[in-house]
């Protein structure tokens, strides 16, 4: 088992990206592991959702239609700079993905990714933040 799974409280994820299809599909992945993913389709949404909630995790697209998700995580990094922020795109570059830990993003992950990496970086990301 790993350590989602072994925690009596679900590790509360913030899911921001805006391909419906796929935060559907992996919200229901996440949700058999114990991770509660709490679903946004776009920038605006995301930050919304991190007005309202409270999270131990974001899973932040870098590509979307009304907010570069590098602005976005600026934001959230204003907003909960302790909040570790995991980037994901399918138009990956050195560039982007070095733009993004530069503004404060905890990991980079390009798609199409593996589950098992995601949860592995999930974990990591929850752990670091608490300790």
């Amino acid at each position: 088992m790993n350590d989602a799974t072994e925690n009596k409280r679900p590790i509360r994820l913030l899911l921001i990206d805006d391909e419906k299809g796929f935060v559907a599909t992996l919200a229901k992945r996440l949700a058999k592991r114990n991770i509660q993913a709490t679903q946004a389709y776009n920038g605006r949404e995301g930050i919304q959702a991190l007005r309202k909630g409270d999270f131990d995790v974001a899973l932040l697209d870098l590509k979307m239609e009304d907010m570069d998700g590098l602005e976005v995580l600026k934001m959230i990094k204003i907003m909960a700079p302790q909040l570790p922020v995991i980037m994901l795109s399918g138009h990956a570059s050195d560039e982007s993905a070095h733009d993004g830990i530069k503004a404060g993003a905890f990991e980079y992950l390009t798609k199409p990714y593996d589950l098992k990496d995601l949860l592995a970086i999930i974990q990591r990301a929850v752990r670091q933040s608490t300790t």
